[in-house]
C-alpha cells in the first residue's frame, strides 16, 4: 500500500506567489493542497476546517501575521506542522516564528525537491531548515544575541530599518533596491510598512526619525 499523501494548506498574501505554489504542489507525487490562505484569519479556519498536515506559512501578511497566526496553530492543533516560508534568511521574523513553534524554515527560492522534502519531514515530525535560514539560526545562538528585533523601535524588523537608514541617506527607491538586492516593490512594501510603524508620513521625516532613534547605516 502506498504512504498517504501529505496534506497541505498554502497561506501568502500574494495571490502570484500563493498560487505558484499550489501549482507546484499539486505536481508533486504525495502531496495534496487541501486549501489556501491570504492572511492568518483565513489559515486559521483552513486548518480548522481541514485539519492538514502541513502549513507553509509565509509570515508577512495584513491582518494577523504568520508569526501570530503560527502561535495560534501550535497552541489549537499541535498536531499539524508548520514551515515557514521566508523571502530574506536574516530577517528576524524567522527568530520570532521560531519562538512560537514553527517546525521549518524555507527561503521562498527554494526549489521543488526542497520543498517536497520539507513538507514530508515535517509530516513526519522532522525539522526541516533551509541552509541558509539555518545558518543565521546557528550564529544567533553562538553569539547569545537578543534577536535585533526587539531592539530595535516601534516594532521595526532589521530590514525595515535598513530602509529607512537608506532613505535617510538619500537614496532612492531604485538605488535602496539595488543595494539591496530586492526589487523595487519589495522596497515599496518596506517602506509602506517601516511608515506604517514609525508613524512617519513623508520621506522628508525619515532623517529626524533615524537620527532619533540611532539608526545608522
Amino acid at each position: 500500500m502506498s504512504e498517504p499523501a501529505v496534506r497541505v494548506v498554502v497561506a501568502d498574501d500574494q495571490a502570484t506567489v500563493r498560487e505558484g505554489l499550489v501549482a507546484l504542489l499539486e505536481l508533486l507525487p504525495g502531496v495534496e493542497v487541501v486549501a489556501q490562505a491570504e492572511d492568518g484569519h483565513a489559515v486559521l479556519a483552513a486548518v480548522a476546517a481541514h485539519r492538514p498536515d502541513v502549513v507553509l506559512m509565509d509570515l508577512r501578511m495584513p491582518g494577523m501575521d504568520g508569526t501570530r497566526a503560527t502561535e495560534r496553530i501550535v497552541a489549537d492543533h499541535p498536531e499539524v506542522a508548520v514551515v515557514v516560508l521566508t523571502s530574506y534568511a536574516d530577517d528576524d521574523s524567522v527568530l520570532a516564528a521560531l519562538a512560537a513553534g514553527a517546525r521549518g524554515f524555507l527561503t521562498k527560492n527554494a526549489g521543488h525537491r526542497e520543498i517536497r522534502q520539507a513538507v514530508t519531514a515535517a509530516a513526519a515530525g522532522l525539522a526541516p531548515v533551509d541552509p541558509a535560514v539555518q545558518a543565521r539560526l546557528v550564529a544567533t545562538a553562538r553569539t547569545g544575541r537578543v534577536p535585533e528585533r526587539t531592539r530595535l523601535p516601534d516594532g521595526l524588523t532589521v530590514r525595515e530599518a535598513e530602509v529607512l537608514t537608506l532613505i535617510s541617506a538619500g537614496l532612492s527607491n531604485g538605488q535602496i533596491a539595488a543595494r539591496l538586492h530586492i526589487e523595487t516593490v519589495t522596497v515599496k512594501s518596506h517602506i509602506n510598512r517601516a511608515f506604517a510603524k514609525a508613524g512617519i508620513t513623508a520621506r522628508a521625516e525619515v532623517a529626524g526619525y533615524t537620527a532619533r532613534h540611532g539608526l545608522t547605516g
